[in-house]
């Protein structure tokens, strides 16, 4: 699973986002590294479970011939408090780690795979995760 090695603060302010603005990724949008991508449609927030059981699909449809990039880091910790308690006494404690995500953001990348392998692996991946996916390939 991924998480930070270490992080200044244990807990984040929750983040005010206008509902009706749609906001769409400007930084992490294009291939980088491998010949086809999985590009989120969706905003939403991707937990490590959720990237980590895409990933591992991937991984395994690859073998050892080709490369997975995961581009998505979660960083940002979410906090819960525990069942049956009253109201108030603060803020829960964190529980898990999520990566935000906005329409356009690239989540993962392949590579020495033919073209309609890896299609296929990605659409298998994107089932794991909860925003709607495609599949970008890189034209020469």
């Amino acid at each position: 699973m991924l998480f930070p090695k270490k992080v200044k603060f244990r807990k984040w302010h929750t983040t005010r986002e206008n509902p009706n603005k749609k906001r769409v990724a400007t930084r992490g949008v294009k291939l980088a590294f491998g010949t086809h991508g999985l590009k989120s449609l969706d905003a939403a927030q991707i937990t490590s479970n959720q990237i980590e059981a895409s990933r591992r699909v991937l991984a395994r449809a690859l073998g050892k011939t080709g490369r997975v990039w995961v581009r998505i880091f979660p960083d940002r910790p979410e906090t819960k408090k525990g069942g049956e308690l009253p109201m108030g006494k603060g803020k829960g404690d964190p529980y898990r780690f999520v990566a935000r995500v906005r329409p356009g953001s690239m989540l993962f990348e392949l590579d020495g795979v033919p073209a309609k392998q890896a299609q296929e692996y990605l659409v298998k991946a994107g089932h794991k995760l909860p925003v709607r996916t495609t599949v970008v390939v890189r034209h020469h």
